[in-house]
């Protein structure tokens, strides 16, 4: 079976004036169809600068990155958003939810924004995902009436709306409580389950790693388990 996701020494340096931080030392790292993997590390051992290079918000400095047999580190920031929007999911520890659109509103925008607006079938298929993850009597609240729980499946619901390949998740439990966090944990491990979807959770928290079916740490910047 060929990798669904492989990134080969991949570097990333940020330069502020002369001075130059080197947060990645050539990480290489691969992933299968269908596997649950969470990403762990200290605080500053460059999990959320990886995790934003494989979801193609950050250009690495060093590197190659082949997504669904796509080489992708070389695209045109055009064809960067175009690939983020088909073919990748996203999941914030914050949510990001409109707060003036509706739930369903919320979950159609990754289809409803590059078409213009949200089509009938755009809006059946966000209020069935919505009814997927226990949402169905909230359909038409806006985003500011609903609990961080709520919101964070609204936020799952959303990454699932163009059938991702790869969904990347920062923290997604970070800022729920535990009986919140715990159910969106099942949600996610539900989606990866039946829908064989592939999942990338980036986290410092070993209950939601012991939660995934694979663990990759960084530290200091490489790879040191996977």
């Amino acid at each position: 079976m060929s990798a669904l996701l492989d990134a080969r020494r991949i570097g990333m340096t940020f330069r502020n004036g002369d001075e130059l931080t080197e947060v990645l030392k050539g990480v290489d790292l691969t992933l299968e169809p269908g596997e649950l993997a969470a990403l762990l590390g200290a605080s500053g051992s460059g999990k959320s600068t990886l995790l934003s290079i494989v979801g193609l918000l950050l250009k690495p400095t060093a590197g190659t990155i082949t997504i669904g047999g796509e080489r992708v580190d070389g695209l045109s920031d055009v064809k960067r958003a175009e690939f983020r929007n088909q073919r990748l999911g996203f999941i914030f520890q914050f949510h990001h939810l409109l707060p003036d659109f509706t739930a369903t509103e919320n979950v159609a925008f990754p289809a409803a924004a590059p078409a213009g607006g949200i089509s009938p079938v755009m809006r059946r298929r966000a209020r069935d995902l919505l009814a997927r993850v226990g949402l169905a009597d909230r359909l038409d609240f806006p985003a500011t009436r609903l609990s961080g729980g709520q919101k964070q499946r609204v936020a799952i619901a959303r990454a699932l709306m163009n059938k991702p390949e790869l969904i990347l998740a920062d923290e997604p439990t970070g800022s729920l409580d535990r009986v919140a966090a715990e159910q969106v944990l099942d949600l996610m491990r539900e989606v990866n389950r039946e829908d064989k979807a592939t999942f990338l959770i980036c986290t410092h928290d070993e209950h939601v790693a012991a939660r995934c079916t694979r663990r990759i740490t960084l530290k200091d910047g490489s790879v040191e388990t996977v």
